[in-house]
């Protein structure tokens, strides 16, 4: 049966069959949520797949399936546990372990054990949270952020000098902390903003090249400023004052690290929907990155909004490194976000992940976050190795950046005309 054809036939019996597949066709294809969670799946499947070709249990299962009658049973069986054995530790070491959750509901103990896992998870993904709005604001505008990075490093620089070298009330000194690192990643971020709107030069290159410069910057701020530790001869700052520590949220006896950055992240992500939903200028940013010749037309002024693109952007991002280091080492070393710990090139693949919208950036974070914890009690419980995880953020993001393969996939076509538009469109839409 031909499209064309079922669509004469639901418009023929609106309660058919072939009306309700039309309409789940219709509403999967273009919910972005569903999208999302149909590469979730395919990204598991293929993680799937890694686990049964890399492990050799599983492979020597397999080669022995002709040996007896129970051998092919016997393959898929062993290829179930150790599948099933990564995917559960890596649930039960991000979110919860089901055992230890009914144990503690019924003896009303060792509740700090059953909420371990989510707090390591919330505490991986406050700082990346506000990272990815940062460069979802600036992505929104149609302006390739890709120094968050750098800009957060700046933050956690500008935030530790006041936390560690400056006493005063908490009360005080904790908003004077998250200012500093604020003003650090603006100042960051203002260097690309006016390269740009003032030159022409291109924000891709600057940005990524002004990661680089921080970065040696943070070794010689360690290195060659009060700012070191005194005494030592090592790349490590003075430790900040626990008056201007983000505390854990439940009390450091508890031994859950999840802080009161997170309710820094919820502002955070209530300021990017009322800034780019209800606020003028935001209005101003989605116009300019929508459609860069009717914001021309209409009298925008492009210098400005690129200029004020980089403060906010760079500000949010220097945000982002000021709570990782208040919330959790509350010292700066050099290799802070240096590597695999670079939340800021993190961010740009959650934010593409999320589509630029705040919830969508949420719920982005929260799964690389269940998912990097989680790799790692995977890598201890099944010998497992960590990159699995990437693995599968990689594989998540390449379906979720094409959706027209997704749809492929699933069978899940509407009309050729939304399937170009889809894979044109960019990603703010």
């Amino acid at each position: 049966m031909t499209e064309n054809m079922a669509d004469v036939l639901a418009q023929a019996d609106p309660g058919s069959p072939v009306e309700r597949r039309s309409l789940w066709t219709r509403f999967s294809s273009k919910s972005p949520v569903v999208l999302a969670l149909l590469a979730l799946v395919l990204g598991f499947l293929i993680g799937a797949l890694v686990i049964i070709f890399s492990t050799n249990t599983v492979l020597d299962a397999w080669r022995g399936i002709f040996s007896s009658w129970g051998a092919p049973g016997h393959a898929l069986k062993v290829t179930f546990d150790n599948v099933g054995a990564a995917y559960r530790a890596m649930f039960t070491g991000s979110v919860f372990d089901p055992s230890q959750f009914w144990h503690s509901i019924a003896t009303g103990k060792q509740w700090d054990n059953t909420l371990t896992p989510l707090s390591e998870t919330l505490t991986y993904a406050t700082p990346l949270i506000i990272a990815s709005i940062a460069v979802g604001i600036a992505f929104q505008t149609g302006i390739f952020n890709i120094g968050a990075n750098g800009q957060a490093i700046m933050g956690g620089i500008a935030g530790a000098s006041i936390g560690s070298m400056i006493n005063m009330p908490a009360i005080v000194h904790i908003p004077l902390t998250l200012a500093a690192g604020i003003v650090g990643g603006m100042v960051a971020g203002s260097i690309p903003g006016f390269l740009k709107a003032y030159t022409g030069a291109h924000e891709v290159i600057v940005t990524l090249m002004l990661n680089y410069v921080i970065a040696f910057f943070l070794v010689f701020v360690l290195l060659s400023t009060p700012f070191q530790l005194p005494g030592q001869s090592n790349d490590i700052s003075r430790t900040m004052h626990s008056s201007a520590q983000l505390a854990p949220l439940f009390g450091a006896a508890s031994g859950l690290r999840v802080s009161y950055g997170i309710f820094i992240a919820a502002a955070v992500v209530y300021f990017a929907w009322w800034f780019l939903e209800r606020s003028s200028l935001g209005f101003d940013f989605r116009i300019t990155g929508n459609n860069p010749n009717a914001a021309r037309a209409s009298g925008i002024n492009a210098r400005r909004v690129i200029v004020v693109v980089f403060l906010i952007s760079g500000g949010l991002a220097g945000l982002a490194g000021v709570v990782q280091v208040s919330s959790t080492t509350h010292y700066v070393d050099g290799n802070f976000l240096i590597g695999s710990a670079g939340i800021g090139f993190t961010a740009i693949t959650v934010a593409l992940l999320g589509r630029n919208r705040p919830m969508g950036i949420v719920w982005g974070s929260l799964l690389f976050a269940a998912l990097g914890v989680g790799g790692r009690n995977m890598q201890a419980a099944t010998g497992i190795p960590l990159d699995l995880a990437t693995i599968i953020q990689s594989v998540v993001v390449l379906f979720v950046a094409t959706p027209v393969l997704v749809k492929e996939i699933f069978r899940l076509r509407s009309s050729s005309a939304q399937g170009i538009q889809l894979a044109t469109k960019g990603w703010g839409s």
